[in-house]
């Protein structure tokens, strides 16, 4: 491909709404172009960038005896209706209606599609098991898309369905899958993504592991045992605290705290540490708007993806009115009277002395003492694990806190989707059973982009040999010289007819325009001819990442380029 022909511009300076690299350098490069919030287009290099990703998963995937199908974009609603989902999924899931009055949703996942697909084939056992896979366009109405590719609203997606006749048999392909993974971040570039417990969410299931690239600018938040290498999403990690009950027991006490209605001012004002506190968080269920009051300890904070999880429904924060009999700000678990579901933290279990609400304008109790004070309170798990706290595996106080980007997933699903939408096949003794399924997601272009972000510079992307857009970059300076003209245009036909992967620079512009552009292509390998090599006959072989810096000679740098590209594989 020559340069001067690549459809796409690029240029220096950092676009004002890119609040990460990759998205910026993915912008200044000239791979893609907003077209609406979180929707791109993508120009040719992303285009080669992404058909090479989608070829190193399906060698995977059929690897491991997936068969490729394809789903439609466009979904009858009721399919969705059968899984129940159509109602429970909240506003991500597009919903229209088509010219004939038929409700339809736009695929932002396609487990009923896969149901939808096989349930009339695998109605025996001797069917099973099986794994199809797609590679398709999904659209995810995200309320906040953010950072590029990172987070969209359309999206390439690869996502997979095994479906099996038992736990044992779901759990001996999760591994396989697991490992497949693992070969298709490896392969990509970035082989350090490490697999994490995580919540299964919308998509049901009991067991789910997502894949994370580590890095500051990620949006999920991983818990890792710095001791036992425990990791989970924060979402899932689940926090343990001890509390140590002070020997002298405090009575009960009511105190005047005027205007004092955050923790932080009430315990300044009693001198006493945060974290012997009992504060509130007050949420409401979307369905109904009922009221949910979640005691915890001061210091720590609400999990909301825990505690939705623990109502089975979907919540937002609070809007207190005068009729909820909550007071604002005074609230309490001693002759709590407001209309609402009261829920403990564990964090509270055994604790003693501590200060919480009243229920009354300005007034606060001290003394709480839980053991004593709390009958039949209802407690769970609500809380965000913190730095520094308990391991749950190792029960280590060793837990650190990261950022991570979310490349992958992976769920075992078991029977949500087949038995709501009723698939079946006869078992050995010509009973009827439910399948058990598994889940298994990549997204394309957020793969591409995370493999930017781990491998650039301030002055581009640094590529990997196995995705990037082109092999070879060949730059000729000055190509009003007779010489180094003849030298490169013979490269570049000898490098087409071997098969080598080439963009060909042979413009006439300054060096330095033409080497950031050939930065911001970030193409691995890149040869440099020029009129003072031509002297020497030799030619500049240099790499993105700056390991390679040679001149080599004229007759002999074919060779050499695939020797760097077999190494860089």
């Amino acid at each position: 491909m020559k340069l001067d022909k690549l459809v796409g511009e690029r240029f220096k300076e950092k676009p004002a709404d890119c609040v990460i690299d990759s998205h910026a350098l993915m912008i200044r490069g000239g791979y893609m172009k907003n077209v609406a919030n979180g929707i791109y287009s993508q120009y040719m290099p992303l285009k080669r960038i992404c058909k090479k990703i989608e070829n190193i998963i399906r060698e995977e995937m059929d690897g491991i005896d997936g068969q490729e199908v394809l789903f439609p974009v466009a979904l009858p609603a009721s399919l969705w209706d059968e899984s129940g989902r159509y109602e429970s999924v909240g506003s991500e899931l597009l919903r229209f209606r088509d010219r004939n009055n038929s409700r339809m949703v736009l695929g932002m996942t396609h487990e009923e599609a896969a149901v939808q697909l096989v349930r009339e084939y695998a109605n025996s056992y001797t069917k099973y098991p099986f794994m199809i896979y797609q590679i398709q366009t999904k659209f995810r109405d995200e309320a906040r898309p953010r950072a590029g590719l990172i987070r969209v609203r359309e999206f390439t997606m690869k996502d997979a369905y095994s479906f099996h006749t038992s736990q044992e048999d779901l759990e001996e392909y999760y591994e396989k899958c697991y490992d497949a993974y693992n070969r298709i971040f490896a392969r990509a570039g970035i082989p350090d993504v490490v697999a994490v417990a995580s919540d299964s969410g919308m998509m049901g299931g009991n067991l789910s592991h997502e894949y994370m690239l580590l890095t500051p600018i990620g949006e999920d938040t991983i818990a890792i045992c710095k001791e036992c290498g425990y990791k989970a999403n924060m979402e899932a990690a689940e926090s343990i605290i001890e509390n140590a009950a002070d020997s002298n027991v405090k009575e009960l006490t009511k105190v005047h705290t005027p205007d004092m209605k955050t923790i932080e001012d009430v315990c300044k004002f009693l001198g006493e540490p945060v974290e012997k506190s009992c504060k509130a968080v007050v949420y409401q269920k979307n369905n109904d708007d009922e009221y949910v009051v979640v005691f915890i300890r001061g210091d720590l904070d609400i999990n909301e993806t825990k505690l939705t999880n623990y109502l089975g429904e979907n919540i937002h924060p609070a809007v207190i009115t005068e009729e909820s009999s909550i007071k604002a700000g005074f609230i309490g678990p001693v002759d709590f009277r407001g209309k609402a579901v009261v829920l403990f933290d564990n964090s509270l279990k055994g604790a003693n002395n501590l200060s919480c609400g009243a229920n009354e304008t300005d007034y606060h109790y001290i003394g709480l003492s839980m053991d004593r004070d709390i009958k039949d309170g209802v407690f769970g798990d609500f809380a965000k694990i913190t730095e520094g706290g308990i391991c749950p595996c190792c029960k280590k106080k060793a837990i650190s806190i990261s950022r991570g980007i979310e490349v992958g997933n992976i769920f075992q699903l078991g029977t949500k989707y087949t038995k709501s939408m009723n698939m079946t096949y006869l078992d050995k003794d010509g009973k009827p059973q439910y399948p058990i399924m598994g889940c298994y997601g990549i997204g394309v272009g957020r793969l591409a982009a995370s493999v930017c972000e781990a491998h650039h510079d301030e002055y581009g992307p640094i590529w990997p040999m196995s995705i990037a857009p082109w092999q070879v970059h060949l730059c000729c300076l000055r190509s009003d010289d007779i010489n180094a003209k003849s030298c490169a245009d013979t490269l570049y036909d000898e490098m087409l007819k071997q098969h080598i992967e080439v963009i060909y620079d042979d413009r006439k512009v300054r060096p330095g325009v033409m080497f950031s552009d050939a930065d911001l292509l970030g193409v691995p390998v890149r040869i440099i001819v020029s009129p003072r090599n031509m002297e020497e006959s030799v030619v500049e072989l240099v790499t993105r990442d700056k390991s390679v810096q040679e001149k080599v000679a004229i007759d002999k740098v074919l060779q050499r380029v695939k020797e760097l590209i077999e190494q860089m594989m």
